[in-house]
């Protein structure tokens, strides 16, 4: 269990297990087979390599999602569902072919030279433009993470947004976290083109604290992971469970129904949730959410 279980935080549970469940219905894809396109073709015809499937994940990649930045592992909430959804599609582990790339690059709008992408992807609108989206298969908050080190811990009491008015927070360039920031706490977010580069200015103390997806940031934050040198996880950004994550696709793939039919089959028969539960339940701990 995490630090932060240790310490007992307390207050509001992040709302991922109950949402993924009804998000990944929602996006039901209506019968659609995982193994065929929509006009009925194999899936390993189409990929970008035929007979493989190349799915591409961060650089580096963070846990709880990847465990030990090796995807190829399997152990990870992500690394596991990607394989899980890579088995429905016809593929075997041996099949599967890890790239990476970074989060922005993944989201403009192009040719792609890998099938899918997982890296804490929210689904949204603007997005949608630019690439295609399968079923969700999970929902989490964005948090905040503060610099704790004496003498540079001016925010690590900090209980609402309004403490942070003046903060300078970092967020991935693209992100969902750097809208969040943008949207709720303030105008002085600093993009990075990781959580790595973000975190390295933390322990440097050149920005304030960085805006994660919950689960991340419960993982950075806990001094037994020692990726950031002193640091303290203040609270939830109020609101910030409403967007789902999802596989990105290039805009238009011809895998995109058969990637949201196999979704929406591990939500039908119980593997998503068993997998949130091996792999995200130490990181789904109670946080505080930061008052408006």
């Amino acid at each position: 269990m995490s630090g932060f279980s240790k310490r007992k935080m307390i207050v509001v549970l992040c709302a991922c297990f109950a949402l993924v469940g009804a998000l990944a219905l929602a996006g039901c894809s209506g019968g659609q087979d995982a193994s065929k396109t929509a006009s009925g073709e194999s899936v390993a015809d189409v990929t970008v390599n035929p007979g493989t499937l190349t799915i591409a994940t961060g650089n580096p990649a963070w846990p709880p999602y990847v465990m030990n930045d090796a995807p190829e592992s399997g152990e990870g909430f992500e690394a596991a569902v990607a394989y899980a959804v890579a088995e429905k599609m016809g593929f075997s582990k041996d099949q599967v072919v890890w790239v990476r790339t970074g989060f922005d690059e993944a989201i403009t709008p192009g040719a792609k030279d890998w099938d899918m992408n997982i890296q804490q992807f929210s689904v949204t609108e603007e997005r949608k433009a630019a690439v295609d989206f399968s079923s969700p298969y999970f929902t989490p908050s964005q948090s905040i993470v503060v610099d704790a080190a004496p003498g540079h811990d001016k925010y690590a009491n900090a209980t609402s947004l309004a403490e942070l008015g003046d903060a300078v927070l970092g967020a991935e360039a693209g992100s969902t976290s750097y809208t969040w920031g943008m949207d709720k706490v303030n105008k002085n977010i600093q993009v990075f083109n990781s959580n790595a580069d973000a975190a390295a200015a933390l322990n440097a103390h050149q920005i304030d604290g960085i805006i994660l997806d919950t689960p991340t940031a419960v993982y950075m934050a806990d001094p037994e992971m020692e990726e950031l040198a002193a640091a303290k996880l203040i609270g939830q950004i109020p609101g910030s469970e409403a967007d789902p994550l999802a596989f990105l696709l290039p805009k238009d793939s011809p895998l995109t129904d058969a990637v949201s039919a196999a979704v929406d089959e591990l939500q039908k028969d119980g593997t998503l949730d068993k997998l949130v539960q091996e792999w995200m339940a130490d990181y789904t701990i109670e946080v505080p959410v930061l008052a408006e």
